[in-house]
């Protein structure tokens, strides 16, 4: 079912949780909010799953009205299931029973429980489990059975609040490609919770960019990492160097050459439209670590390395540009140490929109 929030505001005593957000995420999809702890995405998933009221604004799930002025579904008739970090699992209860549980309570008999319970249980490749309790699962596991619940509660929608945050690194990985792999057998819509980027570009086909209570953008991964709406933005969605530059000349629709310290490179960018032939601007320039290249044949500047650490498979590197302040982040194949220089080959950049 789809989701669509507008205009949703709430406050909890003088502090704005939320101001004014709107988001439409279309039915199937898998879209991820992504942003800081305390920025209010947890808040927003709690008014999407009817556990809170909302100030002002509204909601509504698979185009039925849930929360608005005077009106305010209860979270068990929304037909969403909600995963939260800690599982939520009974510990007494079999993992069949834990996924048979909401069909119980809604009337069904035990056996047809069961039997539902398998069915979701093989959604999520654990019928092999169902007669293990929760603490002989691993974490993994453990949210697998927590996902198939939803699904056994006829959701047709999940809300899921950073459920992969109590995890380790390599499990936060592996369930990585099971809650992908569940969300391509299930198609349910799924509104995930993140303040891990990793997480939301691989798994997201589209996200919201969450700041102090506002979206600042929204589009899929790699338009968000390519083609950041601000300068927050920018700094927020992986690494990057944002260097003072300027404009020197518009080349097309969305392309300016640009200049930054000694060296003149074409950069994109939607604002590139507020640009006249031949006006020449200061202008505020992202450059990604992919878009520099150590290539002593085709260099156009030379930078020192002041910052060098191995990440497996590669050096991600600081390096300094004479006149310049600011480091340029570059990852490169081969070894190098503090204080080499390196002769430097820009690709591409980005003209970050004027705020």
């Amino acid at each position: 079912m789809s989701i669509t929030l507008s205009d949703v505001t709430k406050s909890f005593g003088t502090e704005k949780v939320l101001d004014a957000v709107s988001l439409e995420i279309a039915a199937g999809e898998f879209f991820a909010v992504l942003g800081p702890s305390g920025c209010g995405k947890t808040t927003l998933l709690r008014l999407a799953a009817g556990l809170e009221s909302l100030d002002s604004g509204s909601i509504t799930i698979g185009g039925r009205p849930v929360a608005g002025d005077g009106l305010h579904v209860a979270p068990e008739d929304r037909n969403v299931g909600v995963v939260f970090q800690s599982y939520a699992l009974w510990p007494h209860m079999s993992v069949e029973a834990n996924v048979g549980f909401p069909l119980e309570a809604a009337g069904a008999g035990k056996r047809a429980a069961l039997d539902q319970a398998q069915r979701h249980l093989s959604t999520v490749e654990l019928e092999a489990f169902a007669r293990r309790k929760p603490a002989e699962l691993s974490g993994g596991q453990r949210q697998r059975v927590a996902l198939a619940r939803c699904l056994a509660q006829g959701a047709e929608t999940i809300l899921m609040d950073e459920p992969l945050a109590n995890l380790d690194p390599h499990l936060r990985a592996t369930m990585e490609e099971e809650l992908a792999r569940f969300h391509r057998a299930s198609r349910t819509t799924v509104l995930y919770i993140t303040h891990d980027q990793r997480e939301a570009m691989a798994l997201a086909d589209r996200l919201a960019v969450m700041w102090q209570g506002q979206i600042l953008q929204v589009g899929a991964p790699s338009e968000i990492y390519r083609r950041p709406a601000s300068e927050r933005v920018a700094r927020f969605i992986g690494r990057s160097a944002i260097l003072d530059g300027e404009v020197l000349n518009r080349n097309g629709r969305d392309e300016a050459l640009i200049r930054i310290g000694g060296l003149e490179v074409a950069a994109t960018s939607s604002a590139v439209a507020n640009v006249c032939h031949n006006e020449k601007k200061p202008a505020r320039i992202l450059v990604r670590p992919e878009d520099v290249v150590l290539d002593p044949e085709r260099a156009a500047v030379t930078a020192i390395a002041e910052r060098v650490a191995y990440r497996g498979g590669f050096w991600e590197v600081a390096a300094r540009l004479e006149g310049l302040e600011t480091l340029l982040a570059l990852n490169l194949p081969e070894r190098v140490s503090p204080g080499d220089s390196l002769p430097l080959y820009l690709k591409r950049a980005w003209l970050l929109p004027e705020s």
